[in-house]
């Protein structure tokens, strides 16, 4: 595959990272592995960049999908070109996107695995979403073709026939595995949607998943780059921070906000986190709570 100019992997591939130690992935300077559940089976990718050049290639059943989709997960299906003039008008927005022009957006086209995290993350600290999440990997774990030592993601047959008990030691309260359980069941109706809409469709109509939900797992599924997460804890406040100097914002006034730069929204969210924009911060953080002990 031949890449753009100024073409970043580390930054393109970062966001189907869930956590450092991430059993699923490995991502290195100018390599990138990923274990995956794919419709014709398990399989490994890897990518491989030299130069101007990247190499796919995959192992396992599913070999052939994967690759046959590597260009996707790559971020190179990603279509940015409008975005340059819609970030003209403001300087913080133009200037991010040019530092960070490299930068794609994945479209992963492995829905459970990314909606398994997004559960996960719900409601809680990333310190006890990360751990939930490698605990829960390794409870369903099977070793992932290739030679990289991966794990492949739980099976959502499998963790839809999990009692909601078997969870709370990972640090998983019943509401999180409740909306887990339902997602799980229906995994393989959502694969099958054909695209971003269709899937939030689906996804928002199961109890226990919202519109954030729904959004964290479009993003990086489908390579949405208009899939903004209402309902985040902190997103509001940094967009109202950085596009109109106010401290803290409601999701209504961040959607305001962000509605010059429609069909990118996700994308203008996600350059303000890779520049470290951030609000102000007031008053105590979210605890870091553990459910395995309650």
């Amino acid at each position: 595959m031949a890449l753009p100019d100024r073409y970043h992997l580390a930054g393109t591939v970062a966001s189907l990272v869930a956590t450092k130690g991430d059993p699923c992935v490995r991502l290195e300077a100018n390599e990138f592995w990923l274990a995956a559940r794919t419709p014709e089976g398990s399989a490994t990718l890897h990518l491989a960049r030299t130069g101007t050049e990247m190499v796919a290639t995959g192992h396992g059943p599913g070999a052939a999908w994967i690759v046959d989709r590597a260009d996707a997960i790559a971020g190179l299906r990603d279509q940015v070109g409008e975005f340059a003039a819609l970030a003209a008008p403001h300087p913080l927005i133009a200037r991010l996107a040019k530092t960070f022009a490299g930068v794609r957006m994945p479209a992963s086209g492995l829905l459970f695995h990314r909606a398994l995290r997004a559960v996960l993350e719900q409601k809680v600290t990333g310190k006890e979403a990360h751990r939930a999440y490698r605990a829960t990997v390794r409870h369903f774990g099977e070793p992932a073709p290739g030679p990289a030592g991966l794990t492949l993601p739980p099976d959502p047959a499998a963790v839809a026939a999990t009692p909601y008990w078997v969870f709370h030691p990972f640090g998983v309260e019943q509401r999180r595995t409740q909306a887990l359980l339902r997602v799980a069941a229906v995994a393989e109706r959502l694969e099958r949607c054909g695209d971003s809409a269709e899937a939030t469709r689906r996804m928002v109509a199961l109890p226990g998943i919202g519109p954030w939900t729904a959004a964290e797992t479009v993003r990086t599924v489908y390579g949405d780059a208009d899939a903004v997460s209402v309902g985040d804890y902190h997103i509001p406040n940094t967009v109202a921070w950085a596009l109109a100097g106010e401290a803290r914002g409601t999701d209504d006034r961040m959607l305001e906000l962000l509605e010059p730069f429609r069909g990118h929204r996700a994308r203008v969210c996600d350059l303000l986190a890779s520049g470290g924009i951030g609000a102000p911060r007031f008053g105590p953080r979210m605890p870091v709570r553990s459910f395995a002990r309650f």
